[in-house]
């Protein structure tokens, strides 16, 4: 009888964790399933290359993983621990079973209004969370929505262009983001506030 707590010819070990298929793949990596030895639990790992990230890429990874140690709320995706080894950077997170909010979009051709609410105040309540942290995402988007139909949750993913800013702070500047979803100010390349910019990409999103 198959066991998927104990690794078979083709598996792949990091730690303690038993590395399965594919659920994702990126531009310097990819996201797998993988499943704790020990204990059993299912887990996300996105595992990428150190040696083919460029500069810039790697601080944003490493940035992201700083954020995300700190971050706690059920709608934000929880960071369990990262490894570097052998040249391989690997970011471990709770393994979400649903897909993107772009491809259940693309599914259902219309979300009844009464879901699309439950999802969009959960959203909204990540982002209250993020803000109230001192964390700007500057990606809010479907793709980066991972969404479980059959429990109506939501997960906010993907901290890579997500940065850290206090009231102090002076105005952001970097031009990110993606075009359809980023706010006027920030493609203007011009000083921008942390907070409006992902507000304006939910109203976009929605």
């Amino acid at each position: 009888e198959y066991d998927s707590n104990k690794p078979n010819n083709h598996d792949k070990i990091i730690c303690d964790f038993i590395l399965k298929e594919t659920l994702g793949k990126g531009t310097f990596g990819v996201v797998k399933l993988a499943v704790n030895s020990q204990t059993g639990e299912k887990v996300s790992i996105k595992i990428i290359n150190e040696s083919k990230l460029p500069k810039e890429e790697k601080l944003n990874f490493l940035r992201e993983i700083e954020i995300l140690r700190n971050l706690k709320h059920p709608n934000v995706i929880r960071l369990y621990s990262h490894i570097s080894k052998e040249k391989q950077l690997y970011l471990i997170t709770e393994y979400i079973k649903g897909i993107e909010l772009l491809q259940y979009i693309s599914l259902k051709k219309k979300i009844p209004e009464s879901e699309a609410c439950i999802y969009f105040q959960q959203i909204i309540s990540g982002l209250e969370y993020l803000h109230k942290m001192g964390i700007v995402h500057r990606d809010i988007k479907p793709e980066n929505i991972l969404v479980d139909h059959h429990l109506k949750e939501i997960k906010i993913i993907d901290f890579g262009l997500s940065n850290k800013y206090t009231k102090n702070s002076n105005l952001l500047s970097t031009l990110c983001g993606s075009p359809l979803y980023a706010a006027p100010e920030v493609l203007q390349g011009r000083g921008y506030k942390p907070r409006p910019v992902d507000i304006w990409s939910c109203g976009v999103e929605s």
